[in-house]
């Protein structure tokens, strides 16, 4: 993710900032009683990762194999490839089968959708992603809608519109990129109710250099959450202890489900960085989120 990234990071505050103040109303509006299960899924952006070959993979499998052993290492994925183009139903039913149960996928809107037409003249092809994802079944978390830095504030008619249509069967989280979208109080809060009426997921970036989309506004009892890294700097780790300690509050207070991205330079810095997060996680919540392992590798044997 190289939104909003920077190569010099002397200068960033990287403490979040507080809740905003009608985050409270949501959560509580969310609570669940203490026998419901709250869920936590943690990813990355792409599963294949030849990298972890022979670490977090094991050596020598086949390509077609790679989202299975992903999908044994985390509970999640951001879905990147359906953003470049709509999956067939073959193809998702296979990613299904390929993930255990338990697993979520998040795919990511098409950019036919989100980019080239900007959600306008849509319908058709929103239609036809939404079917294909359905096969997904009960491996399905989030769609999620990154709409491009361009898509400002004068286009908020046709986001309402486009919000409005949308299949009510696939739930759906909203990236907000252009800075107008929160240079205004008055438009910032306008827009984050829109979206807590139509039930959609604004979505949060935890991302050096643009501060503004990390606004801690939850309008669902979901958190949908993009954190890009720095290749395990300190700061990532104070990062990790400040969001476990965020989501745990938010879990406590009505929270119902959180979805987690890590976006590294490095993708074998992605399973270092979740290990130490879902450690800190897991003691402050007492959930039991299996980190990502290294596999033993079989031993070759030796002739002398």
């Amino acid at each position: 993710m190289d939104f909003g990234r920077l190569s010099d990071l002397r200068y960033v505050d990287f403490r979040l900032p507080p809740d905003h103040p009608d985050t409270a109303a949501v959560l509580a509006r969310g609570a669940i009683s203490a026998s419901q299960t709250r869920n936590v899924y943690v990813g990355c952006p792409i599963w294949t990762n030849k990298a972890w070959l022979g670490s977090y993979f094991p050596a020598g499998i086949k390509e077609n194999e790679y989202l299975h052993y992903y999908a044994r290492q985390f509970n999640s994925i951001e879905l990147n490839t359906t953003h470049y183009r709509i999956p067939d139903a073959t193809t998702v039913r296979k990613w299904r089968d390929a993930a255990p149960v338990g697993f979520r996928f998040c795919p990511k809107m098409p950019q036919s959708i989100s980019h080239e037409r900007e959600l306008y003249n849509a319908d058709d092809l929103t239609l036809t992603f939404c079917r294909a994802i359905s096969e997904l079944g009960d491996r399905m978390g989030m769609a999620f809608l990154q709409l491009p830095p361009t898509f400002g504030p004068e286009n908020l008619p046709r986001l309402e519109r486009y919000l409005l249509d949308f299949p009510d069967y696939v739930p759906l989280a909203v990236e907000l990129r252009h800075p107008a979208w929160f240079a205004d109080a008055g438009l910032r809060d306008a827009v984050y109710a829109l979206l807590e009426a139509l039930g959609k997921t604004l979505v949060i970036t935890d991302v050096a250099g643009r501060r503004d989309v990390l606004h801690q506004r939850l309008t669902t009892s979901t958190a949908f959450v993009r954190f890009n890294g720095h290749g395990l700097v300190p700061s990532d780790y104070s990062r990790a202890d400040a969001w476990a300690e965020r989501l745990a509050a938010w879990l406590a207070a009505g929270l119902q489900t959180a979805y987690l991205f890590i976006h590294q330079k490095d993708i074998m810095h992605s399973p270092i960085w979740t290990q130490y997060f879902l450690d800190k996680l897991n003691k402050l919540t007492g959930l039991a989120i299996a980190p990502p392992k290294i596999i033993v590798q079989p031993v070759q044997g030796s002739l002398f």
